[in-house]
């Protein structure tokens, strides 16, 4: 019989990321997110604790872990707050995981250990204005100069998380390097570090949610870097990022379940203290059952990420489930915050509620890593279809 029970190790790391989510992002988050100003003292810690290295090997400066214990953090931050989360979820599966999959032993070597301590970040430039999740629309380009050795990059990117706090070491950049025997476009991936000449991040967006995370256009503008910065082989960047983001899609519905388990974990709170018609608002069936409702979504979404996970773990295909996984769990999330949000009544529709900071940071987790619409597609098409 399959046991999803978390192991005596894994269950420590829940309980300790529980904590800190509770004892230090709790307190801090609101004004971060009202001020939409980046929480480096928490992401400071967060390194100390070893978060950022957790399914790294030893030898990169890591702590030795797996994708799960990445997971299991994720879910624990998120249900506190997301942008805490989606710092650490970008930071490891989007910007240093490239590097450790594909990167030679000196690229490894050069970026790794800042990484994984969480001293740096990294971000991964794939989207761009106007292509969405068609990766295949980049316009983005990379001319290799033979004079000089170098790759010549012009374009840009939207929407790119980490790429512009005082931390940010390098972003990972997605472009056309060439054209394929088909007619098709060569796509590779090219490391730019920050600061390199033509290299321009924007101001931070006005988002919706979020509103704690760092994120950035991008635009490169005969952008210099040697020719060694190539992550990967040449011209199997698009494949390299497509493994790269099922993995991430598991890593986002663990998230989205922490999001969804948060906004259960307030509304009983809430539940058992406010009054209406002389007795906790709790009492009444009508409140319980908007409640038992958002538990199971979170139970059954949570269910959904470990099954996924196990299965990447042990070597399996798990394209199918990594999308099941992440299209029901931000289902989970957005339906969750919208019945906690009612739950709290006026409450929930303050910005300094956590259930309204979570209500607007659930939408993004349906089109972040993939749309809703792009999980049920490539769930059909692991059906045959």
């Amino acid at each position: 019989m399959v046991d999803f029970r978390l192991d005596e190790e894994q269950e420590a790391l829940r309980v300790t990321v529980r904590d800190f989510a509770r004892e230090q992002v709790a307190p801090v988050i609101a004004e971060h997110y009202e001020n939409k100003t980046f929480p480096y003292d928490v992401v400071r810690q967060m390194g100390k604790m070893g978060l950022f290295g957790l399914p790294f090997p030893e030898e990169s400066g890591g702590m030795g872990g797996d994708y799960f214990a990445l997971c299991i953090a994720l879910e624990e931050l998120a249900r506190v707050d997301s942008s805490v989360a989606v710092t650490l979820e970008a930071a490891v599966s989007l910007g240093a995981m490239p590097i450790h999959r594909y990167g030679t032993p000196e690229q490894k070597e050069q970026w790794l250990p800042r990484l994984t301590s969480g001293e740096a970040l990294a971000a991964f430039g794939l989207t761009e204005p106007g292509t969405g999740s068609d990766a295949a629309g980049t316009k983005t380009r990379a001319v290799y100069d033979e004079a000089t050795d170098e790759w010549v990059i012009n374009g840009s990117k939207a929407f790119i998380t980490n790429s512009g706090t005082d931390i940010t070491c390098l972003v990972t950049v997605m472009a056309v390097t060439g054209v394929n025997p088909d007619g098709s476009k060569e796509l590779s991936t090219i490391i730019v570090p920050s600061g390199t000449p033509g290299f321009t991040v924007a101001p931070g967006y006005s988002k919706v949610g979020w509103c704690a995370s760092d994120t950035h256009e991008l635009s490169f503008d005969d952008v210099r870097v040697p020719a060694a910065n190539l992550l990967g082989e040449r011209g199997r960047g698009f494949a390299q990022f497509l493994r790269i983001l099922d993995e991430g899609r598991i890593a986002i519905a663990a998230l989205s379940v922490g999001l969804a388990q948060g906004c259960v974990d307030e509304s009983v709170r809430y539940a058992g203290q406010r009054e209406a018609f002389g007795q906790p608002i709790g009492n009444y069936q009508a409140v319980q059952f908007m409640i038992a409702d958002m538990e199971m979504r979170a139970h059954t979404a949570r269910l959904g990420y470990y099954d996924a996970a196990s299965r990447m773990l042990a070597g399996q295909d798990f394209k199918r489930y990594a999308a099941i996984a992440k299209l029901n769990a931000s289902n989970a999330a957005m339906e969750n915050s919208r019945w906690a949000t009612q739950v709290h009544g006026g409450y929930g529709f303050m910005n300094e509620s956590a259930v309204g900071r979570m209500y607007r940071d659930a939408k993004i987790l349906e089109v972040g890593e993939g749309t809703s619409e792009v999980q049920r597609m490539l769930i059909a098409r692991g059906l045959g279809l």
